[in-house]
């Protein structure tokens, strides 16, 4: 049944049925807005958009992964700030030709992603558009201390640290698009990281608990996002390419220099990258699973430049330091 023959509102009655009440909400799906009791803190609330031809080809994604991956942009934005993520409204502009059962499909991707982290959707809206396009908003709270990351608080002396291996995302895509043969267990691990991310929010709350107050997530790219805390805080910073945590199938897969650029500027890997004392980022790498590698150091300066030392690869590419949209 296509969405032209179905009607909004068929949808929008059969998405309530697949994601079922939520005990939490005073108000859930079915009406103008949803509505919940608020307990008191600091609520956070975020938004991002995956548009057709912008962000992803449907011929590279399935819906599921299409549903998995909206829901994770936004829950890596409430991780970046260190808080727990609560709800989530889902907007979708789809063309009349989109066959409901994909959209259903979709769904369950958000919905399996939702339940790692307890996060139920509220609610949202459907309207039809020429081209694919899902926005997702999520509501949440700063964790028990109240404590957030924020881009403005790197000071000269903290170190720079990353969780997980950045680049795994964009060699995963450079997979999808056919420019690369590797063989097939690197090329499913690595487009797995493109295709379903997983958000560190467990991180972002461990790292808020533990006294870090600077972090930012990677899904524009390291050198991008990284440069968006250096300008805030009004620092620069010095990084070394040898200590890049770069996934051993990507370097398997891809000459150093290509690797050092997808872990420097791919973008998409929603790992988080923070600045603060050594014995803190040290703390932080004690207490979760996933790696955390110092990569570098926030240096006196007020221009945002970033110096690269080690050993760079002479044929480094880093033109563009990662994702900017209308290109500015």
């Amino acid at each position: 049944m296509k969405l032209e023959d179905a009607g909004e509102f068929e949808l929008i009655h059969q998405l309530e049925k697949l994601i079922g009440p939520a005990p939490e909400m005073l108000v859930g799906i079915g009406d103008d807005a949803c509505a919940w009791q608020n307990t008191g803190g600091t609520t956070l609330a975020t938004v991002d958009s995956l548009v057709e031809g912008i962000h992803f080809e449907p011929g590279l994604i399935t819906w599921y992964e299409l549903g998995w991956k909206a829901l994770a942009a936004s829950l890596s934005d409430i991780a970046a700030m260190g808080g727990n993520a609560g709800f989530a409204l889902v907007a979708l502009n789809l063309p009349g030709s989109v066959d409901v059962e994909d959209v259903l499909e979709m769904y369950r991707g958000m919905i399996e992603l939702g339940g790692e982290f307890n996060v139920r959707i509220a609610g949202g809206n459907v309207s039809k558009a020429s081209c694919i396009s899902i926005t997702v908003t999520v509501i949440g709270s700063a964790g028990p201390t109240g404590r957030l990351l924020l881009r403005s608080n790197a000071r000269p002396g903290d170190v720079i640290a990353v969780t997980g291996f950045p680049g795994s995302a964009a060699a995963g895509l450079e997979i999808l698009k056919g420019k690369k043969k590797t063989l097939k267990a690197d090329a499913v691990y690595l487009m797995q990281a493109f295709l379903k991310p997983f958000p560190r929010l467990r991180e972002g709350r461990l790292a808020a608990e533990l006294g870090i107050d600077s972090g930012i997530d990677i899904s524009d790219g390291l050198l991008a996002d990284l440069k968006h805390i250096l300008r805030a805080s009004g620092v620069n910073g010095k990084l070394n390419v040898d200590s890049l945590p770069v996934e051993r199938l990507l370097e398997a897969s891809f000459n150093r220099a290509q690797a050092v650029e997808m872990a420097l500027t791919g973008g998409e890997d929603y790992e988080l990258l923070f600045t603060c004392s050594k014995p803190a980022a040290a703390g932080v790498a004690r207490c979760t699973e996933i790696p955390v590698t110092v990569i570098g150091e926030i240096i006196p300066g007020a221009d945002a430049g970033i110096k690269l030392t080690g050993d760079v690869p002479p044929d480094l590419n880093i033109t563009t330091p990662g994702w900017q949209h209308f290109g500015s």
